[in-house]
């Protein structure tokens, strides 16, 4: 049996590619509008914290 080598889903390149895509976006988006980039910032930690509370109640529920 010969062993198949998996390619990786994305080549290395593209990635940082797109990495730096992404970061120019945010730096843009933070520049031209600060105060929209704050609320989304606030709305993504929002949903973040909600989640892990959300996951923390449903173990605390298995428990108890």
């Amino acid at each position: 049996m010969t062993a198949t080598v998996e390619e990786p889903a994305m080549p290395g390149k593209i990635k940082l590619i797109l990495t730096w895509l992404v970061f120019g976006f945010l730096v843009y988006a933070v520049i031209t509008s600060p105060e929209r980039a704050a609320d989304i910032v606030r709305a993504v930690w929002d949903i973040v914290l909600t989640g892990f509370q959300n996951i923390g109640r449903f173990f605390e529920s298995l428990l108890g």
